[in-house]
């Protein structure tokens, strides 16, 4: 009894270090989280006013807004994950259901936690190369290519990783039943494991909201409200880049409050994110 109660008593400690510990940790990077909000909220209350969305960019000196540099973001985000997400779920549904133990498969899986990993403006340098170079035109186009190769790894990653948490016993109750396997995947396992597919791309946009070298070699900026694709465009990175290294307090307010809707606009993708995966799991269980 007594070395139980020892016994007990190590664990109870060990455990309550360990709780400790992870709420230091917690609190840590809420801090840091809460600090980051608090100072672009701060830096940039100037800015926050219904002008902010409604007005273009503006001159040195003048009074303005980020209308069309909001704009551009999500178009191009948008094109990105239109060409991207497609591309990553069909990869990723081959590789967890047609290549998941051959080595070819472990070839493209390498590859691509390689391209995961790869800075992002080393892929807006290989589309430059590719399209801006030879077309010798900035476009929205070409940032929403950029854009789609950062989305490609994070949504093949996602869903190789989703299908292969679906029980093996779906599939094998399909196929005894004479289902054919295209069928199958399409109609059971991409169901089952949808809300951890678009938690994926969810992820992904959040990842590619804020980047701002692949834009400066491929959609450059525009000062002006534009809507075609073929021709250079704003965003909200590349406008809070040339922002913040201007001289002008005006721009600098605009700097700070676009680096706060940033902010808020991927911390309730993330928060989203887990919200579905969360109810994803409590559905499966």
């Amino acid at each position: 009894m007594a070395g139980s109660a020892s016994l007990y008593r190590r664990r109870a400690i060990k455990n309550a270090l360990a709780l400790g510990l992870g709420v230091i940790a917690t609190l840590f990077g809420l801090f840091w989280l809460v600090w980051i909000l608090g100072v672009t909220f701060i830096r940039g209350i100037d800015a926050l006013k219904p002008a902010l969305f409604t007005q273009m960019t503006p001159p040195p000196g003048a009074d303005g807004g980020l209308a069309n540099a909001f704009f551009g973001s999500m178009l191009m985000s948008l094109m990105a994950l239109a060409i991207g997400a497609p591309i990553g779920v069909c990869a990723g549904t081959w590789l967890a259901e047609y290549a998941r133990r051959t080595r070819l498969g472990g070839t493209i899986r390498f590859l691509n936690d390689i391209l995961l990993s790869a800075p992002s403006i080393v892929l807006g340098l290989f589309v430059y190369t590719l399209v801006v170079a030879h077309t010798r035109q900035f476009s929205a186009l070409a940032g929403a290519l950029a854009l789609a190769l950062l989305v490609i790894p994070v949504v093949v990653r996602t869903t190789d990783e989703m299908l292969q948490l679906v029980p093996s016993t779906m599939r094998e109750a399909a196929l005894s039943l004479g289902v054919p396997q295209w069928k199958m995947v399409l109609q059971i396992l991409l169901r089952a494991s949808r809300a951890g597919i678009v938690t994926g791309i969810l992820l992904a946009l959040a990842r590619i909201s804020g980047e701002t070298a692949p834009l400066l070699f491929t959609a450059l900026n525009n000062q002006f409200w534009s809507a075609d694709v073929t021709k250079p465009m704003a965003s909200v990175p590349v406008v809070i880049f040339q922002f913040a290294m201007s001289p002008f307090e005006s721009w600098h307010a605009l700097a700070w409050a676009g680096a706060f809707v940033v902010t808020l606009f991927v911390l309730a993708l993330s928060l989203i994110s887990r919200f579905l995966l969360a109810r994803s799991k409590v559905t499966h269980d």
